[in-house]
């Protein structure tokens, strides 16, 4: 617990200024936990980081991250990111046949799916940091998850009869999971109430309980990624957290759907 503490509170001193920063210093930061998090996810399927395979899907990420304020880059080039995209499926399946099908087809799909599986949340991170009101919803996004997990664990404990999804994560219960909902629209309406987050109290309360939802599910996607390939933590970066999918998981489902949700 105390090693769980004490890495928490040296990843909110780094993590937290950047944020409220913004900018370049956010998206480079951004960039580096996603890589991070690439590396973990292919490393789950034996893939290398620093190999074709794993540098194709590394640059892929970094050509998805770009955002929409500095989509020029790619205009110089005449690629669109979906062109550039089809070009990395193109190159993965000229992999598999040179190397006489020790990476296959499946190693193709996981790959391009790691990528986007990444990739999704992490650009709609800069993307929502970089809108208009973008840094309260980066932060409403961040207390909802909390409140979320937190309501869920304790709430959980205290009351958890019934599993949730036993054969994917089997301390998670029905109890728990309807407690973090409750206790992430707590905690938007507190939140509401202090910040001027231009929704409605009513269409808030609904976004939040959607999200509070798709949070959890982010977190059962990762838990059900890692027990498909019999691994415990994605990574060790953060001691006591494991790695920067199992901080960030929840957050890779939420962010975008703030978006698919025209909160923003």
């Amino acid at each position: 617990m105390k090693q769980r503490i004490v890495t928490a509170v040296v990843a909110a001193a780094i993590f937290l200024p950047i944020v409220l920063i913004g900018g370049l210093p956010f998206i480079f930061m951004v960039y580096l936990l996603a890589s991070v998090g690439l590396y973990e996810t292919l490393r789950m399927q034996n893939i290398r980081l620093f190999s074709i395979p794993g540098l194709i899907s590394l640059l892929l990420l970094w050509i998805f991250l770009i955002p929409s304020a500095h989509i020029g880059l790619l205009e110089n080039i005449n690629y669109s990111k979906f062109e550039l995209a089809l070009l990395a499926v193109l190159l993965f399946l000229t992999y598999t046949v040179i190397t006489k099908n020790r990476f296959t087809f499946d190693n193709v799909a996981f790959s391009v799916l790691a990528t986007l599986y990444v990739g999704i949340g992490f650009y709609y991170f800069i993307e929502t940091r970089a809108a208009e009101n973008g840094l309260t919803f980066v932060i409403y996004a961040l207390f909802i998850i909390w409140a979320t997990d937190s309501g869920a664990y304790f709430i959980g404990r205290a009351m958890g009869k019934r599993k949730l999804w036993p054969e994917i994560s089997p301390n998670k219960t029905v109890e728990g999971a309807f407690g973090g909902i409750i206790c992430a629209i707590i905690v938007a309406i507190i939140f509401a109430l202090f910040t001027n987050i231009g929704v409605s109290l009513w269409a808030l309360v609904l976004a939040t309980a959607v999200l509070s939802v798709f949070g959890q599910v982010g977190d059962l996607v990762e838990s059900a990624l890692k027990r498909h390939y019999h691994v415990k933590d994605s990574g060790n970066i953060l001691p006591g957290h494991g790695g920067i999918l199992d901080r960030f998981d929840s957050l890779l489902f939420v962010l975008p759907l703030i978006h698919f949700l025209n909160l923003l």
